[in-house]
């Protein structure tokens, strides 16, 4: 058994020192329309590890997301990178009104939902989304974005190598 132990420890400690959660690197995307409430609620699940990483590249060091030593203006940090990394063009106007309404830690503690949302979209013609969710980090990261509208309920992978962008029109 200790040997066991011992095995999964140095699994997860490789020599470099950094504790190495996973090999893949992958985000989840939902932008729903809420033709009733006029907006669109936006939820992404992301890695906490990557994400601390690409916070700490813009001068946000140890921030402890989802942790009881989180730092006080972590979500500002959080909100900040999220609105510079998915950009929203609705009916052929870049919206820059998208509100970070908070966040929470998944069930195993290894990721993040956020949450944030755009109000004041009575009809919903087209959406244009560029995920470039912690693209900027991995050459390999995938960002799974699943668009809800009007009658059309959509999946899209976004990668860097392929295609981190996606118009959808609505009739």
């Amino acid at each position: 058994m200790k040997s066991f132990i011992t095995f999964i420890f140095l699994l997860m400690y490789p020599p470099n020192g950094t504790l190495n959660l996973h090999e893949f690197h992958l985000s989840k995307c939902t932008i729903d329309y809420k033709e009733e409430e006029a907006s669109l609620q936006i939820s992404l699940h992301i890695f906490i590890d990557d994400l601390e990483l690409a916070l700490q590249e813009r001068g946000a060091d140890k921030l402890f997301i989802g942790t009881e030593k989180e730092i006080e203006d972590a979500d500002l940090f959080l909100s900040k990178y999220l609105k510079e990394r998915l950009a929203l063009e609705i009916n052929g106007k870049l919206n820059e009104e998208a509100i970070y309404l908070g966040k929470e830690t998944s069930e195993d503690l290894l990721a993040v939902w956020c949450y944030l949302e755009i109000k004041g979209i009575k009809k919903l013609k087209s959406i244009n989304v560029k995920n470039q969710i912690l693209q900027e980090l991995f050459d390999d990261q995938k960002n799974i974005t699943r668009i809800i509208g009007p009658n059309k309920d959509q999946t899209y992978f976004m990668s860097q190598i392929g295609n981190n962008q996606k118009k959808v029109v609505y009739k």
